[in-house]
């Protein structure tokens, strides 16, 4: 039997391989395909930079999709139904609208695909498909080591998960609606094993947050340094763990980390403790966290979010203000998302303040609700503003010069030069 595999994009095909090379790579079917027994055959489409051929000989189709990629999973969806062949659609926004998703498919997977994805199979070869499959949580100790022999890219860096789930349940991030509040961490050993044989020299942890237990980090990054893998690594971190906590950061960077890619979302603690409910982070410690990280040689790349409810005009020039005082390598800006599945969502409907329910525009780079403090117009313009004075090429330069090391500079020129035309893409998508 033959299986596809696909992670729907709403502009397919829009990377060249080479670009896509650069981009943090997905995990999400090489994870699907590893709990799959190995008598089937797995082919894996990435839309990113490849499309999807319509008339590929397969037996069964799952599709993967973000809340801005759903319409496309669809489509692509509807086009193999049309020709008798069952459809599987799973992700995070088929778990937040399972029956919309159902509507285009003959199962839905909802939530975690690890334990279900088996059980789906079996029951698709006796002809008795159910209509929803899920909610099934795997525990840490049975999270499989992708497939990464079906991956035909050949990126200039792996992907890898030590830990699942994050207990924080900020109102913004679709984790919530995932059902994946409960941390649950791999054996070391079997991660040793899984990083020891990626092969890239660059790697990026896919956990929601490597620094949630800060003693399992500890005895990894132990691990790692004892292993002598030679491989530089960037993961997500909690700002309160590593603003604090010396040690966590002195066996990283001995354990080869390059970077921490941090939520800081806002420079208003009132928007922080209130709106976002984020535990832990502290604006006043930002300062103390970015000169420890730095200090030990890493880089400290923050991502921040406009638009709730506490955000006024000034909110721009005053966040790209903080950002060069504190000095920080590369920063994210998003226009705030109500995704299906998150209390923000929840609220912002009760509220009749949702002013579209296109999904291809929940995108972060579109403004789909009714500000408070702005317009829309004014929250958009806000973004652009700040992403074009951020990814100017003269700034782009002079944070790449700041930056120590040679291969942290070369990182950080090109993680830079990525973003920026990200952005140039979804800003030119919109006019």
């Amino acid at each position: 039997m033959k299986i596809l595999l696909v992670n729907a994009y709403k502009n397919a095909g829009y990377f060249s391989r080479l670009r896509a090379k650069f981009f943090i790579p997905s995990l999400t079917l090489s994870q699907v395909a590893a709990c799959t027994p190995r008598k089937y055959e797995i082919k894996i489409v990435n839309e990113w930079y490849e499309k999807v051929n319509f008339d590929e000989d397969c037996h069964l189709v799952g599709i993967s999709a973000f809340t801005p990629d759903a319409y496309r999973a669809y489509e692509i969806a509807d086009k193999f139904r049309e020709r008798g062949i069952k459809v599987v659609i799973g992700g995070y926004h088929a778990t937040a609208m399972p029956e919309e998703a159902k509507e285009h498919a003959d199962a839905v997977v909802i939530g975690e695909a690890e334990n279900s994805w088996p059980n789906l199979i079996n029951d698709f070869e006796k002809g008795k498909l159910k209509p929803y499959y899920g909610w099934e949580k795997i525990k840490g100790e049975d999270i499989p080591p992708a497939r990464r022999d079906l991956d035909n890219l050949r990126p200039f860096s792996s992907a890898l998960q030590a830990t699942r789930g994050c207990p924080y349940r900020c109102g913004f991030c679709q984790l919530t609606g995932f059902g994946d509040s409960i941390h649950r961490k791999r054996r070391i050993e079997d991660v040793i094993r899984e990083f020891s044989f990626l092969p890239t020299k660059l790697v990026w942890f896919h956990d929601a947050s490597l620094t949630i237990d800060k003693e399992y980090s500890k005895n990894l990054f132990s691990k790692i340094i004892e292993s002598k893998i030679r491989k530089k690594w960037i993961a997500f971190g909690n700002m309160h763990i590593l603003s604090k906590d010396t040690k966590i950061l002195k066996l990283a960077k001995k354990a080869g980390c390059v970077g921490w890619m941090v939520g800081l979302e806002s420079i208003s603690q009132r928007i922080i403790d209130e709106e976002i409910k984020k535990k832990g982070n502290i604006v006043e410690e930002i300062p103390k966290m970015v000169e420890r990280i730095e200090k030990e040689g890493m880089m400290v790349w923050g991502s921040f979010i406009f638009g709730f409810d506490n955000d006024g005009r000034d909110v721009f020039d005053a966040t790209y203000e903080k950002i060069c005082e504190w000095g920080i390598s590369l920063a994210q800006f998003a226009i705030l998302t109500p995704l299906p599945g998150t209390p923000i969502f929840q609220k912002i409907l009760r509220e009749g303040r949702i002013i579209t329910f296109d999904w291809s525009k929940y995108d972060m780079a579109h403004v789909v609700f009714n500000p408070k403090n702005m317009s829309i117009k004014e929250l958009e313009e806000g973004v652009r503003k700040i992403c074009r004075k951020f990814y100017s090429i003269d700034q782009i330069a002079k944070r790449a010069f700041n930056t120590k090391g040679l291969f942290n500079k070369f990182l950080n020129l090109f993680a830079n030069l990525s973003a920026r035309s990200l952005w140039n893409f979804y800003f030119n998508k919109q006019k």
